[in-house]
């Protein structure tokens, strides 16, 4: 199907969530480490658009499905005639929150679809409520709420050692909740105490093993990998700013 890429049908609670997780992840990467790309497809002279996340953890912007009614729910029509009449933060914050709605949509569409008892539904909730929406991820509702939590914070005043050594100190971060194969949240001890810590681009947990590297302008943590940043690279950058600012910086 155009846009919605409906092919896949998964059929257990399971499963529901894992397609879930891959749309999120790639409209989440539009919204955030995309976001000059995406803003640049978002044109108002276009006809409407929708922007679609894909079970492969990648995003488009296209036209509506043409079939009526279409295969899957379809996300809000039109977000690109918005894009230059109001505050860009403010317009990528209106198209997360239409975002997650159609997410729920689709994911609540397979298990009508496919007979999900009351038990299947709300497991499949569970999975779901785990994970921060796509407006707190491109908002950093979370951050704020936790940001005393975040991976050395009190080290702020000392950012640019942090990030040439952040993959050392990695293990003095807070512990972190994660999540198994199907979605279920593994507490480590002491989560009652700290939040979790969450990608500025991908929205997922903090990891021990993984190198982070801090955004100077907006304070928001990034994996490295989401960022293209490697330890080698962070020790020679004296200010890091993340895709979204460095973007905004070049179009003010």
């Amino acid at each position: 199907m155009e846009g919605g890429g409906a092919a896949y049908n998964p059929r257990t609670p399971e499963e529901v969530f894992r397609d879930f997780r891959g749309r999120r992840a790639g409209m989440v990467k539009a919204l955030t480490t995309d976001v000059e790309k995406f803003y640049q497809l978002c044109d108002p002279e276009k006809e409407n658009l929708c922007l679609y996340g894909l079970p492969n953890e990648t995003w488009e912007v296209t036209l509506p499905a043409e079939e009526v009614p279409p295969e899957l729910p379809e996300p809000a029509l039109g977000i690109n005639f918005a894009r230059d009449g109001m505050d860009e933060k403010d317009w990528l914050s209106l198209v997360a929150v239409h975002s997650d709605a159609w997410l729920l949509a689709v994911a609540f569409y397979f298990g009508a679809r496919f007979g999900f008892d009351k038990e299947a539904r709300r497991r499949l909730f569970t999975m779901i409520n785990n994970l921060p929406t796509i407006y707190e991820v491109v908002t950093g509702t979370v951050k704020k709420q936790s940001k005393e939590k975040t991976p050395n914070s009190s080290s702020r005043s000392n950012k640019s050692t942090t990030k040439s050594q952040l993959q050392s100190k990695a293990s003095k971060a807070p512990p972190q909740k994660d999540y198994d194969e199907s979605g279920e949240e593994e507490e480590e001890e002491d989560d009652d105490e700290h939040g979790s810590t969450l990608c500025g681009a991908c929205g997922d947990n903090y990891a021990n093993d993984e190198f982070w590297i801090c955004c100077d302008v907006c304070e928001r943590w990034f994996h490295g990998k989401c960022v293209k940043i490697t330890p080698a690279r962070a020790e020679h950058i004296k200010q890091y700013k993340c895709p979204a600012c460095s973007n905004k910086r070049a179009r003010a």
